[in-house]
């Protein structure tokens, strides 16, 4: 039996998680969960599948907790940071699925690497602030990086029994969010509302707007380059509406291989927890004949800049891909409060990273004070045009 620990329990990752263990008794066990402030969703979770130790996201929380399940002393109950890295390290564990939000991921993720342990990885902004670091750790500890983001899992999928030499191109695809057919005037009317709507996957709130704006496409492309070592230059983005084929490869002698499949997140995930196994999941199978085309388009980066600054920023590299996203993090949040409108987003983020000048090969201490830098200067650029 497979024990494992969440990160995230509670997001839209976590949950999918638990549901694919629920149905599979007997196959996986829950050893530990932590979850943020979501404390009714985590005390439920904690009386079903009964984990050994949690953490969340404050003291008050952790008292909460305790009390309204009557919990003794010997059941563990951490909270804030420390908590969280502590429950990526906890012994027991085989596989940690990292599925926090934002950069809030990385010191856990490394944490479950420093302590030997695999992680399933849907946090695809410890890839992008600190790939070289996570990847030369995990070669370190010897254990491996399993993605579970689909396009990623997709390329995963697809690299099985390949020479990693023949790999040649990777074909990212983007379902384009909601906004895919708006011009660009009709862009600056967007609001809140229709920019969390999105057409075919249900995420959380940050991610759906990452992908209306296409930066969480951009996000990915860095991701990839780490993940399956391969330049920037042999990463192209497709939009493909259907969201069917999660991505591609292209290999030296021209094939393409793809993985297809409907747009449901518990594939990847029970791929990543039963790798390199395979388990049958109650899912609908995909139905071609229903979807009647497949189609694919260039990405148009005038509408949506976003993009154009992710890679970029994954070109320039050092501590610029950190930057980037702790730039696009602060403005999302602004937008999800709607301080600023849809098309600030990219012009903010812009802004910050013509006044960031980062180095080579950084250290994980100056990628920490470029995420800090980042998020101080962003929030001054808000203050300054919404004030």
């Amino acid at each position: 039996m497979k024990k494992i620990t969440i990160l995230g329990s509670t997001g839209s990752i976590g949950l999918s998680t638990l549901d694919f263990i629920k149905k599979n008794p007997g196959r996986f066990q829950v050893v530990a969960l932590a979850a943020g402030q979501n404390v009714k969703l985590l005390e439920k979770q904690i009386q079903i599948f009964k984990p050994k130790i949690v953490s969340v996201g404050t003291k008050e929380a952790a008292i909460k907790l305790r009390q309204d399940l009557a919990l003794n002393n010997k059941f563990k109950i951490l909270y804030d940071k420390e908590g969280l890295n502590e429950i990526a390290s906890f012994q027991a564990a085989d596989i940690v699925v990292s599925a926090i939000s934002g950069s809030a991921g990385l010191m856990p993720t490394l944490a479950a690497i420093d302590a030997g342990k695999d992680v399933a990885l849907a946090n695809k902004e410890t890839m992008v602030m600190a790939g070289e670091i996570v990847k030369r750790r995990a070669k370190q500890k010897k254990v491996k990086i399993i993605p579970v983001d689909s396009e990623h899992s997709a390329i995963f999928q697809c690299l099985q029994g390949e020479k990693i030499e023949n790999l040649k191109r990777i074909i990212l695809t983007a379902s384009g969010g909601p906004f895919l057919n708006f011009n660009v005037n009709e862009l600056k009317q967007v609001k809140l509302s229709q920019a969390l709507k999105h057409p075919r996957w249900k995420m959380g709130k940050k991610i759906t707007i990452d992908s209306a704006t296409l930066m969480n496409k951009g996000l990915e492309v860095i991701e990839a380059k780490w993940l399956f070592n391969v330049d920037i230059g042999n990463i192209d983005v497709l939009i493909h509406p259907q969201s069917i084929v999660h991505s591609m490869i292209e290999l030296v002698d021209g094939s393409v291989l793809a993985q297809m499949g409907i747009p449901d997140m518990r594939i990847p995930i029970s791929y990543a927890l039963a790798y390199p196994e395979r388990i049958t999941n109650d899912l609908s199978s995909l139905n071609l004949l229903a979807t009647e085309r497949l189609e694919f388009r260039q990405p148009d980066i005038k509408k949506f800049p976003c993009l154009r600054l992710a890679y970029e920023a994954g070109i320039c590299g050092g501590t610029t891909p950190a930057v980037l996203n702790a730039a696009n993090e602060i403005a999302v949040a602004a937008f999800l409060e709607q301080k600023i409108k849809f098309v600030d987003l990219p012009r903010i983020i812009d802004k910050v990273l013509n006044t960031h000048f980062g180095g080579k090969d950084p250290s994980l201490e100056s990628i920490l004070n470029a995420d800090s830098w980042a998020r101080i200067k962003t929030t001054e650029i808000i203050e300054r045009i919404t004030s």
